[in-house]
């Protein structure tokens, strides 16, 4: 059996007491006073092996449902391959901090320089920054970020069709910047243009945000969205799911002065909505507004190739005023786990996840509405999530679709449910979920 950690022994407790000038445990705590110390007994299990605690758990994991999901709506079932907890799982990734001393962290500088090269390789952007927090947090610093990078504008627009809870995020932040947000209308699930245009024209933008698919999985046609942009002196922002950028166009292409999103599409197991990884890549006249930390490739005095902290925008390193962002980091460990991810799937097979999430989801909307039962929601192009308009009631349906072990989409509203597929999903998946779906109606009409 694997013993990862042991408790320090009594002769090791005595030798750092000895050099910390202390005789005792009780003496790290002298400077607390006796009338705040709690002094009664802690209410707490009795003791256990390490065979009864594992037990424990296996027994309370049992109680949740363990279902096949077709849901997303920003948090996706992707397969991770075997090899990637196994290294992530090595100590000395585990235990890890920031890299301050370069001479000393060229593994963890080595793999963040691959996860920027990567995230730029897929964004088509020219910089990436050593990750951050979230896809919802990157997109607030991304707004932040447009309004250091403009002249006296504070007003950041962003798409009705962004996702609700990444919008949440981004308001919070700008409430407490000083930052004034305005949502632009949304038509037949995708940005009015026409909207964003007349915002546009009233002046004082600095940023514009939209998604790449969007909340309802529409793919939508930003043709011209940066040039209005840009006519106006703002940036242009897109949010992707970062898998599907294999196949589809990059924010680059799109005229994308920031692309932000969440790397969790990359592998990166759902576990209850967390942890995510947020990525943020810009052009490079940006660099200097950009939070976090960048690490760059040069040679040492021996003429080997060597990786250092190049540039650290966040507090720890500058003057707090100067600083762009404190919030810039995971501890790096999730950029690990995407960069292990996409070097064991590589180009081709990051592709043929994409294109299977594709075409699963297509198959499965041709079977619902073969149905009779549900209606494409929005007549627009979609990649792997879409919604769907039901004649019946969501919460009744899902539920009894719970009760066969399939997590029947996410609810958007009384009618309307957004599936999404990946890779993951067989069509032996996919044609049971419709029987059911259909079995279930037919008992309904009984």
């Amino acid at each position: 059996m694997n013993y990862k950690y042991f408790p320090h022994t009594q002769e090791e407790i005595q030798q750092m007491l000895g050099k910390s000038g202390l005789k005792s445990l009780d003496d790290l705590f002298a400077e607390i006073p006796e009338s705040i110390r709690f002094k009664g007994e802690y209410d707490l299990p009795e003791a256990m092996s390490e065979m009864e605690i594992r037990e424990l758990f296996d027994t309370l994991g049992m109680m949740n449902d363990q279902l096949i999901c077709f849901a997303g709506a920003g948090v996706y079932d992707h397969y991770t391959p075997s090899i990637v907890p196994n290294i992530i799982a090595r100590s000395e990734f585990l235990t890890s901090y920031t890299p301050y001393q370069a001479e000393i962290s060229q593994g963890t500088l080595h793999y963040i320089f691959e996860f920027q090269s990567m995230m730029t390789e897929l964004t088509g952007m020219d910089i990436s920054n050593a990750s951050m927090y979230d896809g919802a947090t990157a997109t607030a610093e991304a707004a932040m970020m447009s309004v250091a990078a403009g002249k006296k504008v504070n007003k950041v627009l962003i798409s009705e069709t962004v996702d609700p809870k990444i919008r949440r995020v981004v308001d919070t932040y700008a409430k407490y910047q000083g930052i004034e947000i305005q949502c632009i209308a949304m038509k037949e699930g995708v940005t009015d243009k026409s909207d964003l245009q007349a915002k546009l024209d009233e002046g004082g933008v600095a940023g514009v945000i939209v998604q790449m698919p969007n909340y309802f999985g529409i793919v939508e046609d930003y043709t011209g969205f940066a040039d209005a942009v840009h006519e106006k002196k703002g940036l242009f922002v897109i949010n992707s799911v970062i898998s599907d950028l294999a196949v589809l166009k990059t924010p680059k292409e799109w005229g994308a002065d920031i692309a932000v999103g969440d790397g969790q599409s990359l592998g990166i197991p759902m576990t209850f909505g967390g942890p995510g990884l947020g990525y943020m890549c810009c052009t490079e006249k940006l660099i200097r507004k950009m939070p976090g930390r960048i690490v760059g490739m040069t040679q040492d005095n021996r003429g080997q190739r060597a990786f250092v902290l190049t540039l650290q925008a966040r507090e720890q390193h500058i003057r707090r005023q100067k600083a762009t962002s404190n919030i810039c980091s995971n501890q790096s460990l999730m950029a690990l786990f995407t960069t292990i991810y996409l070097s064991v799937m590589g180009k081709q097979g990051i592709k043929e996840v994409a294109e299977l999430s594709y075409a699963g989801a297509h198959y499965l909307c041709d079977k619902l509405i073969a149905t009779g039962k549900f209606k494409l929601t929005y007549n627009q192009p979609f990649f792997n999530e879409f919604c769907v308009t039901y004649n019946g009631n969501v919460d009744a349906l899902q539920k009894k679709c719970i009760g066969y072990g399939y997590l029947a989409g996410v609810k958007v509203d009384e009618h309307t449910i957004m599936f999404a597929v990946t890779e993951k999903r067989s069509i032996e998946d996919i044609n049971e979920l419709v029987e059911i779906i259909t079995l279930e109606e037919d008992k309904s009409n009984e």
